[in-house]
């Protein structure tokens, strides 16, 4: 599958560099492009200059909204970011379209972080937008949940983060839900623990867009998971995960195939990584409330047989009962067993519905705050009585 990403907001424009260089992976390691151009849109000229592999031109870094931010943020106000996004959106949509490689894509992917102004404002109204615009290619929305210091600190990030949950969802295919804090490690520096939380990000994206697009024929699987399981699967509220388990780096193979412990043994190594892979999935979910989901083992060929991708679908559906599973293989000769688990259609997230109630009893707060006047100090008071030079 291929993609067109966009990035809106300081955290969209990051995750959407991440993107850029795991497509630089996939056409070192296996001769393939999954991601055809990489876009970051934001109202702050300075978050745009930090990016290191979406181009550096005006065409892929896309300033929006300067005659009412002059390149500066929109300080947390999604209204705001959702006003510039429609006035600048036929701007953007053009210079999108403008990019040689965008009629190639399969589907459009945007990603913003919820709690902030810029990327919660501007991608629902953009998703929209190119939803009915590009009606033929679906859009799916990558939304990435704030940290759970945010949400204690500011009010307006639990309000920003519902808002724009609730129009996300009605406007794209697609939201694939990111917890922030499901990837956060306290102990290291800040630059290096967001670095190392988008390459958790993207990682699962890359054996599943690299699978349909492979050409070498050692690497194409018995079932392959190309573009059209991809877009028939992702719908609604959607989680995505990657676990993966090490093989020996010695492999002696058994004669028979059929030998239960060569059976057990893969199986067990599959099993074991679609547990981490669920363990792991980019938000916490009950898988019963599913009603798709796919998932795509990819180990050295010799790994990959008919009794693993069984046992896989069995695991699977007993932990979702409900769903319509489809499933696929990708050899790769390296000594890992690995397995992405997605999970979408889910009819209840918790973690959304806790947004939905929290921001309901903090709207009046929020609204309070950004309306009430500054109250005078004693030291302003104590000079009414003063004539004034100006």
């Amino acid at each position: 599958m291929k993609l067109t990403v966009i990035g809106f907001g300081r955290c969209g424009g990051q995750i959407a560099d991440a993107f850029a260089r795991l497509n630089k992976r996939a056409r070192h390691q296996r001769g393939v492009d999954i991601i055809l151009d990489t876009f970051a849109v934001n109202s702050g000229e300075t978050d745009l200059a930090g990016l290191r592999s979406i181009k550096s031109d005006n065409n892929h870094r896309i300033v929006m909204g300067e005659s009412k931010t002059t390149g500066h943020s929109v300080a947390k106000r999604s209204e705001l970011g959702a006003q510039i996004a429609r006035d600048d959106s036929d701007k953007i949509a053009n210079t999108l379209s403008s990019s040689k490689r965008f009629g190639d894509a399969d589907a459009i992917l945007m990603v913003a972080a919820t709690g902030g102004g810029t990327g919660s404002g501007a991608m629902p109204v953009l998703a929209q937008y190119l939803k009915e615009r590009y009606w033929s290619k679906p859009v799916y929305c990558m939304a990435v949940l704030p940290f759970d210091y945010e949400e204690q600190a500011e009010a307006r990030t639990v309000h920003n983060t519902a808002l724009c949950l609730k129009s996300t969802y009605a406007a794209a295919d697609a939201v694939i839900l990111v917890e922030n804090q499901r990837f956060h490690r306290k102990d290291s520096p800040l630059r290096y623990n967001t670095a190392q939380i988008n390459a958790h990000i993207v990682e699962p994206f890359y054996n599943l867009l690299c699978t349909g697009e492979e050409k070498k024929t050692k690497r194409i699987g018995t079932k392959v998971l190309d573009a059209a399981d991809i877009v028939e699967t992702f719908e609604g509220w959607t989680a995505i995960g990657y676990g993966k388990t090490m093989l020996p780096m010695i492999r002696i193979p058994l004669l028979k195939s059929r030998n239960f412990r060569k059976r057990g043994t893969g199986t067990n190594r599959g099993i074991q990584a679609m547990e981490e892979a669920i363990s792991e999935i980019s938000v916490h979910c009950y898988l019963k409330y599913a009603a798709k989901a796919l998932y795509l083992v990819s180990a050295p060929s010799s790994e990959i047989n008919s009794y693993l991708t069984s046992d896989l679908s069995e695991y699977l559906r007993e932990l979702a009962p409900n769903a319509v599973i489809r499933a696929g293989d990708y050899p790769d000769e390296r000594s890992v067993m690995a397995v992405v688990t997605v999970l979408s259609a889910l009819s209840e997230v918790n973690k959304v519905k806790n947004y939905y109630v929290k921001a309901a009893t903090l709207i009046e707060k929020v609204q309070e705050n950004e309306e009430e006047q500054p109250q005078r100090s004693d030291t302003e008071k104590a000079a009414d009585d003063l004539p004034t030079l100006l």
